[in-house]
């Protein structure tokens, strides 16, 4: 696709990559006829990309780890990555570990359970947790799971052992459905990465790329950092937009009142919703 949109006259051009190391050859070929390539939202593994503009994905996968802990902060826990071919699930999980690490290293945590959801599917989701539930003996204290997506898949299989609503559990991307999960008291917390900024910033970029700016207001990163790989080299230029922690207590206020979601969408449902 990439290659396709070159041959049209493309001279910027935005990737929303689904795997960062195959979409790496396609960038480095099209870089060499001076093409400019945004990855967004997901890193193409290659310093030949002009720009990575995304959220701070470290410290989605921190925010995660922490909303679980102010409700549990010890006893066993079970870890739900996101898809292995997406480099945005390793960071989360990075972020995620810098938090746990210290708490399983003394003890106070054991993880019980580790598994990587393929392609961020709720239903693989909901496999993976019915059989961690069986070889548990559903004795876990806590989930850390990476997108609301696969919480919700993994409530599911919760609901039928009588989880939901006592065991905490994460998400991210305050989707609608994650924002109802919160409101109902099963969702313990999501991670708002408000999309609404991400685009125009992209837009601008390619604008700016397009008529051979310099100053695009990027910053420096080491690809190698970027992906947990030693043996990556080269630097990319990126762009991270912040990311806010969503709970019960701030829902309405970052969720709602923000326009990122309706009222009625978040609190379908809900008795004795927040006033309007």
């Amino acid at each position: 696709q990439i290659k396709n949109m070159v041959t049209q006259g493309a001279k910027v051009i935005i990737v929303v990559a689904e795997d960062g190391d195959s979409a790496a050859t396609a960038v480095e070929d099209v870089a060499k006829k001076g093409v400019k390539v945004i990855a967004y939202d997901r890193l193409i593994k290659t310093p030949k990309i002009a720009a990575y503009v995304s959220f701070d994905n470290v410290d989605v996968g921190r925010n995660q780890a922490k909303g679980v802990l102010a409700v549990k902060n010890s006893g066993n826990f079970v870890l739900l990555g996101g898809s292995p071919t997406d480099n945005n699930a390793h960071l989360f999980r990075q972020g995620q570990m810098e938090v746990l690490n210290p708490l399983v290293k003394s003890g106070k945590i054991k993880v019980v359970a580790d598994q990587w959801v393929e392609n961020w599917d709720p239903a693989n989701a909901k496999k993976l947790m019915e059989n961690i539930l069986t070889a548990t003996g559903k004795k876990f204290d806590a989930v850390v799971a990476s997108n609301d997506g696969t919480a919700l898949g993994a409530l599911e299989a919760m609901k039928t052992a009588g989880l939901a609503g006592k065991v905490p559990i994460s998400g991210q991307d305050a989707t609608e459905a994650g924002c109802n999960s919160i409101a109902r008291g099963e969702l313990t917390v999501t991670i708002l990465k408000d999309t609404r900024k991400l685009t125009p910033l992209a837009s601008e970029l390619a604008v700016k790329l397009a008529k051979g700016e310099k100053n695009l207001g990027l910053s420096e990163f080491k690809l190698a950092d970027l992906t947990g790989d030693n043996k990556k080299k080269g630097q990319v230029p990126c762009k991270f937009l912040k990311v806010f922690q969503v709970t019960k207590t701030n829902l309405k206020e970052l969720v709602v009142d923000s326009g990122f979601q309706t009222y009625e969408g978040v609190y379908k449902d809900i008795s004795n919703p927040p006033a309007k």
